[in-house]
């Protein structure tokens, strides 16, 4: 009479391939619907942190599963190594988080002038709802010039129309949109790209026209200043690659000396730490400026 061994069977281990793929899928959709679509980031941190709790529950029986089936060969080796699979990009995700919030100072707006950061032309307005922003105080500052002694403002040498060229064309590269400007009357060109030469054709002499600016009373007189009297200040948005976070961005021109002095400011939208990521932009976007500028930053 034969004996044929039944092997037992792993209901944790086809579980944890269940939970992975629902927490795998819920975890994509937020991070879509966040970065394409209209999901805030609070919702998005609710349902990114829901994925990640069922990938978690996943690989706790996942490795039930493997016991199981070190001891008494039951089935669900597959299944179980399937779900750690299914359940790594989420839970790798949460991981950096955790280390970069419990790593990162908690802060949310970081700045070049610490003293005197770039004003907001728009101050920026969003719903909260769970991730309420503290005021930024002294202390903010000083934590992040702790944190982020390498994160100061540029000094430029060349006409402040030729750097203003140079911070637009970066800030398109890195994917700052523009929304608000102011002081942009302060920019003026060099005499030398005004002028306009004369056409030597066939020995004649040709009328040179040379343009005058005209004076603009809006600029002027009428329009509130914010900043400085020679600023030029330029507001935009920027959106994290990959899972979109959004961030308000301010950048200061200032001539002083025949130099241009340029500093930024970037502060998060949601929530009272921003994971160390506008540190990382604004640090980012400078060295790209730096390169672009030809590399002439000074102290």
């Amino acid at each position: 009479m034969a004996i044929r061994y039944e092997r037992p069977y792993s209901h944790s281990a086809h579980w944890a391939r269940r939970l992975a793929w629902l927490g795998l899928v819920v975890f994509i959709a937020a991070a879509v619907s966040h970065r394409f679509g209209p999901l805030t980031t609070p919702h998005f941190l609710v349902l990114a942190g829901t994925g990640a709790a069922l990938s978690l529950l996943a690989v706790v029986l996942a490795g039930i599963g493997f016991i199981r089936l070190w001891q008494v060969g039951a089935r669900g080796g597959k299944a179980a190594f399937v779900a750690l699979l299914l359940a790594a990009p989420p839970l790798v995700v949460a991981g950096y988080a955790a280390h970069a919030y419990l790593t990162r100072p908690m802060i949310y707006d970081v700045t070049t002038d610490p003293f005197s950061s770039p004003p907001w032309l728009k101050v920026p307005v969003a719903r909260q709802d769970f991730l309420e922003r503290p005021p930024v105080t002294l202390r903010d500052r000083e934590i992040q010039a702790e944190a982020y002694p390498e994160l100061t403002g540029r000094r430029y040498e060349g006409a402040l129309d030729r750097v203003l060229e140079g911070v637009r064309k970066v800030a398109d590269e890195q994917g700052i949109v523009f929304s608000e400007e102011a002081g942009l009357e302060n920019v003026i060109s060099d005499l030398e790209d005004l002028a306009v030469k004369p056409d030597d054709t066939s020995g004649e002499s040709a009328i040179t026209v040379v343009p005058v600016p005209s004076a603009r009373p809006l600029e002027e007189g009428f329009l509130p200043r914010v900043g400085g009297p020679s600023d030029v200040l330029l507001q935009g948005e920027w959106r994290s690659l990959v899972f979109g976070f959004r961030f308000d961005v301010s950048i200061r021109l200032r001539e002083e000396a025949e130099t241009a002095l340029v500093d930024m400011r970037v502060a998060s939208r949601y929530g009272p730490h921003d994971l160390g990521l506008g540190a990382a932009f604004a640090e980012r976007y400078l060295k790209a400026l730096d390169a672009e500028l030809l590399g002439i930053a000074g102290n």
